[in-house]
């Protein structure tokens, strides 16, 4: 992550991303997993796929899921989210909701001069399609739709709050698909009972 993404939000982005968080998860909040104990890196959850030169990956940026990763890894979604809650807000808005679920989605090249169309990745959950209701580019030069081979172009996807991220979901790129999130979800509840185990072993203040 580059260092822009790092930049801490202020008060009314925080008061922001708190406001849009669909109520469940509001609701939700003391199950937490406690920050700072997960040890998944990335790539051991986030669902990837490939087609022709271009490989696709995409992570849910809930606290359920990113809890679970490295504390430097939370630390850099943690603040990314923060840093663009107000976005997030006007967009979800915008798009008539009042929550959204966020995912971090990156498009790789695996070729010189490769082009990606951003609404052609979508999720399949529950017998029911969507789309992304917003995506919120984070890297320069998004518009153009084009990656040189090695680089890499991110947003923040936008998607209906109602999506169970803690259930299996397809995603698809075009007519290419990935169920992989299945695996992501025992990977994840592994790792939860871990963290939960390790911080009921920490001395109590």
């Amino acid at each position: 992550m580059t260092a822009s993404w790092r930049i801490w939000a202020d008060g009314a982005a925080l008061a922001a991303a708190v406001a849009l968080a669909p109520a469940p998860l509001r609701a939700q909040a003391a199950d937490l997993p406690p920050v700072g104990l997960g040890t998944l890196r990335q790539d051991d959850v986030a669902v990837r796929l490939v087609t022709g030169n271009l490989m696709v990956r995409a992570l849910p940026l809930d606290e359920h899921v990113i809890r679970l990763l490295s504390p430097d890894t939370y630390s850099g979604f943690h603040q990314l989210y923060q840093s663009r809650a107000a976005d997030v807000v006007a967009a979800a808005r915008a798009a008539g909701r009042d929550s959204a679920l966020a995912f971090m989605v990156t498009f790789f090249a695996l070729q010189p001069q490769v082009s990606f169309t951003p609404d052609q990745l979508y999720i399949a959950s529950q017998n029911n399609f969507y789309r992304p209701i917003a995506i919120l580019p984070l890297t320069p030069r998004w518009s153009e739709y084009k990656i040189d081979q090695r680089q890499q172009a991110s947003a923040i996807y936008l998607f209906d709050a109602s999506i169970p991220v803690l259930q299996p979901f397809t995603l698809f790129y075009g007519d290419v698909s990935s169920d992989a999130w299945e695996t992501s979800i025992s990977l994840l509840a592994g790792e939860r009972a871990r963290v939960l185990s390790r911080a009921a072993q920490r001395p109590q203040p």
